[in-house]
C-alpha cells in the first residue's frame, strides 16, 4: 500500500487554520482520496488531556521549558497513535499545527533558543517530518481582531500581548526561509475561497498527481 501524505498547517493565532484544514479534507475526500484531519496539541486522549493543561490558566502557567516538553509528550502520542498508523494505511493526514508550531512559540517567542528545541525534536521524533507544511502568514494586527470576535474562550496563547504575536510571525518566516523545499506559505488574509485555492495551488506544485483533481 501506498503511503499517505503528511500534510501540516502553520501560523499564529486566528489566521483560519482550522477552517482551511475542513475545507481541504473536504476537497481530498471529493478527490477520492481518504482523509484523517487532526490538531496539536491533541488528536488522541491522551495529548488532548495535555491540550487542557497547555492550553488553559494564566500566560505564566508554564515556562517555556515546561511547554515544550508537554507539547513533545503529546505529540509523541499524537504521532505514535494516529498519524504513523493513518498514513502506513494509506490516509493522508492533516494537522492544525505540528512542530513547527513548538520551535516558533517555544523556541523564539518563549525564548528557548532555536537549537535546544531541535534537540528535544530530534531525541523525540527521530526525523519523522511533514510531507509538506503550509504557512499562514498574516498581519498579527488583524489576526487578533479575528480572535477577539471568534466568541470563544481565549487561551493562554491567544492572551498574550500583541509583541508575542509579532515575534511568532518573525519565527515562522524565518522557519519558512530555512525549510523552502517543505515549507510553502500563502496570504491569509482574503475570503475563505481565495485562501483555498493558494492552499489548493501549493499542494498541486508539491503533489503533482492532484492537479485536476482537487480545483486548482
Amino acid at each position: 500500500m501506498i503511503r499517505g501524505k503528511f500534510i501540516t498547517f502553520e501560523g499564529g493565532e486566528g489566521a483560519g487554520k482550522t477552517t482551511q484544514a475542513e475545507l481541504l479534507a473536504e476537497a481530498l475526500e471529493k478527490a477520492g482520496i481518504e482523509t484523517l484531519q487532526t490538531r496539536e496539541p491533541g488528536g488522541t486522549f491522551g495529548a488532548e488531556a495535555i491540550r487542557d493543561l497547555v492550553l488553559t490558566g494564566t500566560s505564566d502557567r508554564w515556562s517555556g521549558m515546561t511547554e515544550l516538553l508537554l507539547m513533545y509528550a503529546a505529540r509523541i502520542d499524537h504521532v505514535e497513535k494516529l498519524i504513523k498508523p493513518a498514513l502506513d494505511r494509506g490516509v493522508w493526514v492533516i494537522s492544525d499545527r505540528f512542530a513547527d508550531s513548538s520551535l516558533a512559540y517555544q523556541g523564539h517567542a518563549r525564548g528557548l533558543g532555536a537549537d535546544r528545541v531541535k534537540a528535544v525534536h530530534e531525541a523525540v521524533m527521530g526525523g519523522f517530518e511533514p510531507d509538506i507544511t503550509i504557512l499562514f502568514d498574516m498581519d498579527p494586527v488583524l489576526a487578533q481582531k479575528r480572535v477577539e470576535t471568534r466568541g470563544e474562550n481565549l487561551t493562554r496563547f491567544d492572551a498574550e500581548d500583541l509583541n508575542f504575536h509579532k515575534a511568532l510571525r518573525d519565527a515562522f518566516r524565518q522557519i519558512a526561509a530555512e525549510n523552502p523545499d517543505r515549507i510553502h506559505t500563502v496570504d491569509a488574509d482574503g475570503t475563505r475561497g481565495n485562501v483555498q485555492n493558494r492552499i489548493l495551488f501549493a499542494l498541486t506544485k508539491q503533489f503533482p498527481e492532484l492537479a485536476g483533481k482537487v480545483g486548482a
